[in-house]
């Protein structure tokens, strides 16, 4: 059975009852738990730490654990709090100095930014490189304001996670963006039926518009997709009242 917590024992409390190589151990796990830690974040990718840095978004979880434990349990000393709040403050300016100093680290760190979006067109690479479905980009589209593909000359996946658009002028015919297709879905034309008269269709998968069609073709020329919907532009979503 365990000796009960003795309250205010200041020795526990400050010190701990471990010997003191243990504080080296302590350097050691700060090193090998945080630079694990960087290599999941970083895989994970910077949308899934909103606007923070991989830096930032590390140094806000190892603090937030370091002072939380220190603070109610017990067999957690507070010199090992500090220590720890101290290594990893360190280790995170020293980052900083590196990214600083050296453009390669830093897109190491952080990653590159990447053209998502060109000339209304999806980049299928991006897409791949960077695990982003087709949903989420065009949620991010939509917070920008953007109905179809054809408003955009380019935008981009920043590093941050976010996307960064660039308007094209005037806007062409483009894949629909809003409203979003879980509420209501384009229609869909499959390889091979008739296409209304003066109707251009854009691919389902990267955008790609057609010039006008008797029926749809066979394959996407872009990415082989098979599946269409008409291609809509600004100016007729104001017309509907959409």
């Amino acid at each position: 059975m365990e000796d009960p917590v003795v309250p205010f024992d200041l020795v526990r409390m400050f010190l701990g009852t471990d010997p003191p190589l243990f504080y080296l151990e302590i350097a050691f796990r700060i090193c090998v738990v945080y630079l694990y830690a960087l290599v999941l974040i970083r895989w994970v990718g910077g949308r899934g730490i909103a606007q923070m840095s991989t830096v930032e978004f590390l140094l806000v979880i190892a603090l937030g654990s370091a002072v939380g434990d220190a603070m109610f349990y017990p067999e957690v000393p507070i010199l090992h709090a500090v220590l720890v709040i101290t290594g990893v403050v360190v280790i995170n300016k020293l980052l900083d100095a590196m990214i600083f100093r050296f453009r390669w680290f830093e897109k190491a760190l952080d990653g590159r930014t990447a053209e998502i979006v060109r000339d209304g067109e999806i980049v299928g690479a991006t897409m791949r490189q960077n695990n982003v479905g087709r949903s989420e980009l065009f949620e991010g589209l939509r917070e920008q304001g953007i109905r179809n593909l054809g408003e955009l000359r380019a935008a981009y996946l920043e590093s941050s996670g976010t996307f960064t658009v660039f308007h094209r002028a005037p806007p062409v015919p483009g894949l629909p963006v809003e409203p979003p297709w879980d509420v209501a879905p384009p229609p869909i034309v499959k390889s091979g039926e008739m296409v209304p008269a003066g109707t251009r269709l854009s691919c389902c998968l990267c955008g790609h518009v057609l010039p006008q069609a008797d029926t749809a073709p066979a394959g996407c020329p872009t990415c082989h997709g098979v599946l269409w919907t008409p291609a809509v532009l600004v100016s007729d979503r104001k017309a509907t009242g959409s």
